[in-house]
């Protein structure tokens, strides 16, 4: 079972779509990453070499944020709005959708987390 970025990748998927199990890697940059290392797309995870792993890898820490440091820049950046007092920062500190979405009818799972975490 290969290990990148901290996730361990399904031994029995195509590189392909074992990649998509990293937190900011989609299909689309995953066969970004597999052009640039020439590795073929069809290979099962569990038949690739050390050597394609670390190539893997190697793209991955130099190109691309993934997992922690991605997950850490997006809470940096809803802070930040938050901070500035924005309408998005609003919307986020009251947990309502931010997009112009109607909450009168919908939008009860966004509604009721706010009220869920005040019982407790």
């Amino acid at each position: 079972m290969a290990r990148i970025a901290g996730v361990d990748l399904p031994k029995n998927k195509r590189i392909e779509i074992g990649l998509t199990y990293i937190y900011g890697i989609g299909i689309s940059r995953s066969q970004k990453i597999i052009e640039k290392t020439q590795i073929n797309p069809d290979t099962i995870i569990k038949d690739l070499n050390d050597q394609e792993i670390v190539s893997i890898r190697q793209v991955l820490t130099e190109q691309y944020q993934i997992e922690g440091d991605l997950k850490r820049l997006e809470s940096i950046n809803i802070k930040r709005l938050i901070d500035i007092g924005s309408y998005r920062g609003k919307r986020h500190r009251n947990s309502l959708p931010l997009r112009g979405q109607r909450t009168r009818t919908n939008a009860r799972t966004k509604r009721n987390s706010k009220k869920r975490a005040n019982r407790k």
